[in-house]
């Protein structure tokens, strides 16, 4: 193997998603491997590891493949080191899309509230039916 490169296995497993996510993620070109090993295997670097960690983080957030792809370039464009009127504006969307993250980690909030509520409602209903142990 070279050197800094990681199979998809070892990515996989480091990451947690199946093989079959990450094979998804790369043919609908959101973390492509950065090469090949002599028998035809995907690499990935450190590098793509972390983009399909992020990857990953976003899902939950329902954010859609088109959007985690603009995030991805977006990233990959301030990395690159724009400047001037084009970074202002790339740090622009970035914050939009850091804001519609908030919103939805609030939707997700609400509903995490909601069914722990439930599932307190029920825990008490369960007890107050539960028969009276003997002495």
């Amino acid at each position: 193997m070279i050197e800094g490169m990681h199979q998809i296995g070892e990515v996989a497993e480091a990451v947690g998603l199946s093989l079959r996510t990450i094979r998804h993620y790369e043919e609908v070109g959101l973390v492509p491997p950065s090469g090949r090993s002599a028998g035809g295997f995907r690499l990935y670097t450190d590098d793509d590891v972390e983009r399909l960690r992020l990857v990953k983080h976003m899902k939950p957030l329902d954010f859609s493949l088109e959007e985690m792809r603009e995030l991805l370039e977006l990233r990959d464009q301030l990395a690159d080191g724009a400047g001037g009127q084009e970074r202002a504006g790339l740090v622009e969307r970035l914050e939009l899309f850091a804001a519609a993250a908030e919103r939805r980690c609030e939707t997700l909030q609400d509903q995490l509230d909601a069914a722990q509520a439930m599932a307190q409602t029920l825990r008490r209903e369960a007890r107050r039916h539960r028969p009276a142990a003997r002495r």
